[in-house]
């Protein structure tokens, strides 16, 4: 008899152990600083996706290092779902070939869940150059080579390689220009004292509008709801040239299989809403969503491409 009560309350204790996911708090890193894009799509689909699973969701910025301290928060998390992290597989894909002592490897170290989105890239000059398409700008480039310069927000960043990118594509030489960022690089843009960068088109927007830059074209495979009217790079001449700002949500390594699908399905329903599609589009980011395999499957291509860009860029680990 006390031998049966003692099964019993082992199979009771064992129950109390076993709670349904979630049964606590979720705490989401955003590897950036608040504002920025990555911490405004936390906080938009942190909402939705709290209210799906009945706990709260907080949002914890771990900015610094190119968005490496924050995924090195993530990797040394327990693999349990209440660590997850919106980063970008761009950046981890980089990450390898600029830090020499890294320490994690996102095929290795995290689960990718889902595609939340991605910001749209456009390949934007001064008006001053003159030029009116993507042709014309390579044309004119080839006939002043080393004269035309490019800004991005740092070396090895991904304006830097969207950069090093067209110029590979295309066979141009021009110039690379480090600043701290866009808002550095902008005023130097719209003055003529750089002639053309590879960026996130929602900085450039009003000036867009305005006239003071012109976007010749976006880097997307299809073309881009912000701009319906400017082609993409492939209709504009130079197929296969795709560039976007990512946002991924990840957990780490080797969280339960029935919690990555769990967690990609409710994402997957977050993105399906229409306040969530239109917040989203409002930052310049096109939602994605999709399945596990998909986003998974994306990572190795994401890291090959990225590894030959900068190879032949001639670009080593610090």
């Amino acid at each position: 008899m006390a031998r049966a009560a003692a099964i019993v309350l082992c199979l009771l204790s064992g129950l109390a152990f076993a709670q349904p996911y979630p049964a606590k708090p979720i705490r989401l890193i955003a590897p950036y600083p608040p504002g920025g894009g990555v911490d405004t799509v936390s906080r938009i689909v942190s909402d939705k996706l709290a209210a799906r699973l009945g706990q709260p969701i907080t949002v914890d910025n771990k900015p610094g290092a190119g968005a490496t301290i924050g995924a090195a928060e993530l990797v040394k998390s327990a693999p349990d779902g209440y660590a997850l992290m919106i980063g970008s597989m761009v950046d981890y894909s980089i990450a390898p070939h600029i830090h020499a002592n890294l320490g994690f490897d996102m095929r290795r170290d995290m689960t990718a869940i889902v595609e939340i989105g991605n910001g749209t890239v456009g390949l934007v000059v001064w008006p001053g150059l003159g030029v009116h398409s993507v042709k014309e700008l390579i044309d004119f480039a080839k006939a002043r080579p080393g004269q035309i310069s490019f800004a991005s927000s740092g070396v090895g960043g991904l304006i830097h390689l969207n950069g090093e990118m067209f110029k590979q594509m295309t066979g141009i030489d021009i110039v690379h220009v480090p600043y701290k960022g866009t808002a550095q690089f902008l005023p130097d843009l719209i003055s003529g004292r750089v002639q053309m960068s590879v960026d996130n088109v929602l900085a450039h927007l009003p000036h867009i509008k305005s006239g003071k830059v012109q976007v010749l074209a976006v880097a997307s495979a299809q073309r881009s709801p912000l701009l319906p009217d400017v082609p993409t790079m492939a209709e504009a001449g130079v197929p296969g040239f795709e560039s976007a700002t990512n946002y991924t949500l990840f957990a780490p390594a080797k969280l339960a299989p029935e919690l990555v699908s769990l967690l990609n399905r409710e994402m997957n329903a977050v993105l399906a809403l229409q306040d969530t599609r239109d917040k989203l589009l409002a930052q310049g980011v096109v939602p994605k969503g999709g399945g596990v395999d998909a986003v998974q499957a994306r990572i190795p291509r994401e890291m090959a491409k990225w590894a030959a860009i900068m190879k032949t860029a001639g670009l080593k680990p610090e």
